[in-house]
């Protein structure tokens, strides 16, 4: 090839080095497939790792050193700390989650959970079939979630765990709330307000309520998950409902509001419904028999409770508070509570204490009565004694048939367990033991116009040494009838006839009308030395009512386990004993009669109703009795201390008498009863001198009925003279003395 006969040398092409620095654009790299794709990813690994490394440069430390040793010095502690919370938490964990599992395993149907009394509950109705008292656990009856009023719910709700239906059986925030607050009120941060949830409640009353609270609060928290887990929230709440204990007996809310209203739980109003969930704090300091006040203070919160949590509008919430919940009139009569606790103790024992079925008694209670006995009472001690007196009295109101009608233990109205004055306090009876020694005495043939000495005499007691009684006034009568012995309460006589008639015998007498206690042995039992209770010595003066028959106090009629038709127990009539004769019971019936109209009884006396009765007050005054009765109710009246303080200036006779007399005015209302029983003499007979000290008892009897005789043929002689001498001025009349 020619160039234009020059020739070129032959150089290499010039390398652009700018170029060749450049980094060159990447290429996506072809797809490849099957053992070629895996081998080129096994290589790429150590492709990589044959690059050389390029170290950073190593940044130079800056700031203060101390600055700098601190960090390090916390960051360290942070680290340490989350290291150790971090596994202590995957333990508690790996704990709570095991146990909520093992907890979830034993637990049992919700059912079972409902009730867990010991024992069962007992309600008492009185005389016309009206529920007056309640004793024991009651429980109402099951009730649902869902079955007791929406309102009583929403209570519950708004005032223990507003958000139950939204957490899993925990409430942190519950908890931090309630820790918040018990700092704020200066308390512990534990103790005081607790934050548990209604689930934990639940899980600490059913299963952990005997133990102590940090151990209870550990448990709750796996039981409470694990009740979540089996049980619906319904069934959780059900629970809940069925076994809160919300004061005067009452568990579970069917039981209070039976107890407080008298209707079921779902059919209380709002206020009502407020003031039952109030009582789940401090049911018993804010029940409203104890204080319906403090009630309807504590309801007022959970209604503004309810309305801040949209369960209630503005106009709600205002009528609720402008219409209180009140008890019911059962509830808030409060009767019998001295009644329904002498009930329980005198009732079967394996009945009443020891069985765990729930029980309806009717018994002999009459409300009217009770109040009647309960106005005197108030009556007389705020009219006619000391302000500040600490004196005490009792009453009981019988049938003649030994029904109780009334019992008041005290001048309190008598609550569960108060202690009753009328049937536990065992008491000197006094004078008004000598029923007893006359009613005896009568047995054995001797008369109300016997007539004895009332003299200053000495018996000699074996193993006591002599013996001398006195007689309250200190005054000697002489020679008087039995009747004006017993009405004015002549202690002499009263010895000299049971000394006459033998001691034991008199025992025994009084053992028949039903006086249980221990008598003393000496003479001074005829003065009343031994003691008994006010209800013993009343059922024993209804059995002289009851003409010489012996009387049982009783108070059950009736008693059924709840929901059955037929009873279990019955009251039948017993044929009673005749302890004396009934001429002998009409003769006494008339003898404690003139205690009354003339003797000291005359307290007592009601114009226009015949009544009879015996006062009784013991050595040292310090006790104080009146016990008497007309043809329809025995009382009995008890006075004194506690402490056996001696009482001043009262005697049988004197404040028992006037608080028998203003019972009585009110037990019987206006209604006359028919005369007593009694043996009423034509007129008052001079009696015969028959006894004097030591005579045998077969002549009082028989010299009497000799003297009488003589007495009656005396006067018919006397008549008859009386009668021929009128004649004879008759005769001399008409004929003009002429024969």
């Amino acid at each position: 090839m020619a160039d234009n006969g020059k020739r070129r040398p032959l150089v290499a092409p010039k390398r652009d080095y700018t170029a060749a620095k450049a980094k060159p654009a990447k290429r996506k790299p072809a797809k490849a497939s099957g053992a070629k794709t895996g081998m080129l990813k096994g290589l790429l690994p150590s492709l990589r790792k044959s690059k050389p490394k390029t170290k950073a440069p190593r940044k130079k430390p800056t700031g203060n050193i101390f600055v700098r040793a601190f960090k390090w010095v916390v960051g360290g502690i942070l680290r340490i700390i989350w290291w150790i919370t971090f596994r202590v938490a995957v333990v508690l964990g790996i704990i709570i989650g095991t146990t909520t599992m093992y907890y979830y395993a034993k637990l049992p149907d919700a059912t079972a959970l409902m009730d867990d009394r010991q024992k069962g509950s007992v309600t008492l109705e009185d005389d016309t079939g009206q529920v007056f008292a309640w004793r024991g656990d009651q429980f109402g009856g099951l009730v649902h979630a869902k079955s007791v009023a929406p309102q009583l719910r929403n209570a519950v709700i708004a005032t223990e765990d507003k958000r139950f239906y939204r957490h899993f059986g925990l409430s942190p925030r519950g908890i931090l709330g309630a820790i918040r607050t018990n700092m704020r009120e200066g308390r512990h941060p534990l103790k005081g307000h607790g934050g548990s949830t209604i689930t934990q409640q639940v899980a600490k009353r059913v299963f952990f309520s005997d133990m102590n609270s940090i151990e209870r609060k550990i448990k709750e928290v796996p039981m409470a998950l694990a009740m979540e887990i089996k049980y619906t929230k319904d069934e959780i709440m059900t629970i809940y409902m069925n076994r809160a204990y919300l004061g005067a007996g009452s568990h579970g809310f069917e039981a209070a509001s039976q107890r407080y209203f008298s209707k079921s739980a779902a059919e209380v109003s709002v206020p009502e419904a407020a003031m039952l969930a109030g009582l789940l704090k401090a049911p018993s300091a804010n029940a409203p028999t104890r204080n319906i006040g403090r009630a309807q203070d504590r309801a007022d919160l959970i209604i503004d409770l309810m309305k801040d949590q949209g369960y209630l509008t503005e106009q709600q919430a205002a009528e609720a508070h402008a219409n209180p919940a009140q008890l019911s009139d059962v509830a808030k009569a409060r009767a019998g509570g001295y009644f329904a606790d002498w009930i329980m103790e005198s009732g079967p024992e394996f009945i009443l204490k020891d069985s765990i079925e729930d029980l309806v008694i009717r018994t002999t209670f009459d409300k009217r009565v009770q109040k009647a006995a309960e106005d005197a009472l108030t009556n007389v001690f705020e009219t006619k004694v000391r302000e500040g007196s600490k004196a005490q009295a009792a009453i009981v109101v019988l049938s003649p048939d030994g029904a109780v009608r009334a019992i008041v233990g005290g001048k309190k109205s008598g609550n569960a367990g108060e202690f009753n004055r009328a049937t536990q306090a065992i008491r000197q009876t006094g004078s008004s033991f000598k029923p007893f020694v006359y009613a005896t005495a009568l047995q054995d043939g001797w008369r109300w116009d016997t007539r004895v000495v009332d003299e200053r005499f000495t018996i000699n007691v074996p193993g006591s040494g002599p013996y001398t009684p006195k007689n309250y006034t200190k005054n000697f009568l002489g020679e008087i009838s039995l009747t004006t012995a017993l009405a004015k309460s002549i202690n002499t006589v009263a010895v000299k006839i049971a000394v006459a008639v033998g001691l034991e015998r008199v025992r025994e007498t009084a053992r028949g009308f039903g006086i249980k206690n221990e008598l003393s042995n000496g003479p001074a039992m005829a003065l009343g030395a031994s003691e008994s209770t006010l209800l013993e010595m009343t059922g024993a003066y209804a059995g002289i009512l009851n003409q010489g028959a012996a009387v049982e106090p009783y108070g059950i009629e009736e008693l059924t386990l709840q929901g059955d038709s037929k009873p279990l127990f019955v009251k039948t009539d017993e044929t009673p004993e005749q302890v004396i004769s009934q001429k002998a019971a009409r003769q006494l019936i008339y003898m404690m009669n003139q205690v009354v109209e003339g003797g000291t009884g005359g307290r007592a006396r009601i114009e226009g109703i015949e009544n009879a009765g015996k006062t009784g007050t013991t050595q040292g005054a310090r006790d104080a009795w009146y016990i008497g009765f007309n043809s329809d109710y025995v009382i009995g009246v008890w006075m004194g201390y506690d402490d056996n303080s001696k009482l001043t200036g009262v005697t049988g006779g004197g404040l028992p008498a006037e608080i028998w007399r203003e019972t009585m005015v009110r037990v019987l209302d206006g209604k006359v009863p028919a005369p007593l029983p009694m043996d009423v003499p034509a007129k008052q007979p001079v009696a015969p001198k028959v006894a004097k000290e030591n005579n045998q008892n077969q002549r009082r009897g028989n010299d009497t009925l000799r003297d009488l005789a003589e007495q009656i043929e005396r006067d018919v002689k006397r008549l008859d003279q009386e009668a021929e001498n009128v004649l004879k001025k008759v005769i001399t009349g008409i004929f003009g003395g002429k024969n």
